[in-house]
């Protein structure tokens, strides 16, 4: 493992979230892969959400924020617990995480979901 890891480095595993996400949605369960992703735990899309450039991590390493959601569309009814970003070119799980709180949705409804990080640790020693 590296001792040292150069901001560019760490960067660059971030840069693919800021422009190629093309759509957030949340999962009941957590996704291993696209098909997961858009299939069967889907309860809710949000296209084109923002995410920022990479900038400084929080305590250390690189990060970016993905803004908060205010009109995501519930497509099922279920318990959100999970978050899942995918590519514009529709083929590829980019991230994935818990959702700060799990939150019951309910089909046809619309969903939120406060600012989050995607964050990339400083290598260490």
């Amino acid at each position: 493992m590296a001792d040292y890891l150069h901001p560019d480095v760490l960067d660059t595993g971030l840069e693919i979230l800021n422009p190629d996400t093309e759509n957030l949605y949340i999962n009941s369960s957590q996704p291993t892969s696209y098909a997961e992703a858009i299939g069967a735990s889907k309860l809710g899309t949000k296209a084109g959400p923002t995410v920022s450039v990479p900038q400084a991590g929080s305590p250390d390493g690189r990060q970016v924020t993905v803004s908060p959601i205010t009109d995501g569309v519930v497509n099922a009814s279920g318990l959100a617990a999970y978050w899942s970003l995918t590519d514009n070119s529709a083929s590829k799980l980019l991230a994935t995480g818990d959702l700060a709180a799990s939150q019951q949705v309910t089909q046809d409804n619309t969903f939120t979901l406060t600012s989050f990080t995607i964050r990339i640790p400083a290598a260490v020693a």
